[in-house]
C-alpha cells in the first residue's frame, strides 16, 4: 500500500507537470558546444587536465576516508553487538524531516561566493563524530540488559545519527553549491555529472574499502577452550 500510494503521487505530479508547465518560448537555448559521445569525452578529459580540476577532484576523492569507517561500519557492529535491526530501521523514521529541512536550511549558507566555508568547517565536526559512534559501539555491550537495551540508549543513538545528518548534508550541499557555481554555462550539464561523479565515487571507494577491512582488522578470541586461537577459519567457527 505504501508503495502503491506513492507510485500513484509520483504519477499524478509528474502528469500534471507535463500538462501544466510551460517552456519559455522567448529565451533563446544556448549553443551547445559538443554534438555527440567523442565530442563529450573530449571535453571531459580537457576540462579533468585542467590544474583546478585536477586538484579539486584529488580533494573530493579523499576528504571522505577519515570517517568512511564510521558511516558503513557502525550500524553492522551495533547489530553485532544485539542491537535489532528493525529499531536501527526505524530509528531512520526521524531523520526523514530532518533530511528534507537540512537542504534548504543550509543553503542559505552555501548560496554565497564561497560555498566550500560550510564544507571545511563541517569535516572536523564529522571526524569527532566518527570517535562518537566508536565510543557508542563500545558502549553498547556494557548497557545491555536481558529485555534489551533502555530508552536512553535508542535517545543517544537518534541525537547522534541526527548530528551525523547534520555534518553530512553540510558537505553535501556545500560540494553541490560549489559545483554548480564554477560549472561553465555553456557546458553545464557535462561538466556538472563529471564533479558530481568524482563526489560520489570519492563517497562510495572510501567505504568499500572500510568494509573490506573489517574483517582483517578485526581481533578475535576464543572464550571457553585453552590453547585455542581463532587464527583460522575453521577454529573461528569452534
Amino acid at each position: 500500500d505504501f508503495l502503491f500510494f506513492w507510485g500513484a503521487v509520483f504519477l499524478i505530479t509528474t502528469t500534471l507537470v507535463a500538462l501544466l508547465k510551460k517552456e519559455n518560448k522567448e529565451l533563446t537555448p544556448t549553443k551547445e558546444e559538443t554534438k555527440g559521445i567523442t565530442d563529450t569525452y573530449r571535453l571531459l578529459f580537457s576540462i579533468i587536465k585542467m590544474p583546478a580540476v585536477l586538484t579539486f577532484c584529488l580533494l573530493i576523492l579523499t576528504a571522505k576516508v577519515g570517517f568512511s569507517a564510521a558511516d558503513a561500519v557502525t550500524g553492522l557492529k551495533l547489530v553485532e553487538e544485539g542491537v535489532p535491526k528493525e529499531h536501527l530501521a526505524l530509528l531512520a523514521v526521524p531523520m526523514v524531516p530532518l533530511q528534507i529541512i537540512l537542504p534548504l536550511i543550509i543553503s542559505k549558507y552555501t548560496a554565497g561566493p564561497q560555498p566550500l566555508n560550510t564544507f571545511y568547517k563541517a569535516m572536523p565536526f564529522r571526524l569527532l563524530l566518527g570517535l562518537e559512534f566508536a565510543f557508542l559501539v563500545w558502549w553498547t555491550p556494557k548497557i545491555k540488559q536481558e529485555g534489551g537495551f533502555p530508552v536512553y540508549y535508542y535517545i543517544v543513538v537518534l541525537l547522534s545519527y541526527a548530528l551525523h545528518q547534520i555534518t553530512l548534508y553540510s558537505m553535501y550541499v556545500a560540494i553541490m553549491a560549489f559545483n554548480a557555481k564554477v560549472s561553465d554555462p555553456l557546458i553545464g550539464g557535462t561538466y556538472m555529472t563529471l564533479l558530481n561523479t568524482v563526489s560520489n565515487l570519492g563517497g562510495n571507494w572510501p567505504s568499500t574499502v572500510a568494509l573490506w577491512l573489517v574483517d582483517p582488522l578485526t581481533v578475535k578470541g576464543c572464550a571457553g577452550a585453552q590453547e585455542q586461537t581463532c587464527g583460522t577459519p575453521i577454529a573461528a567457527e569452534v
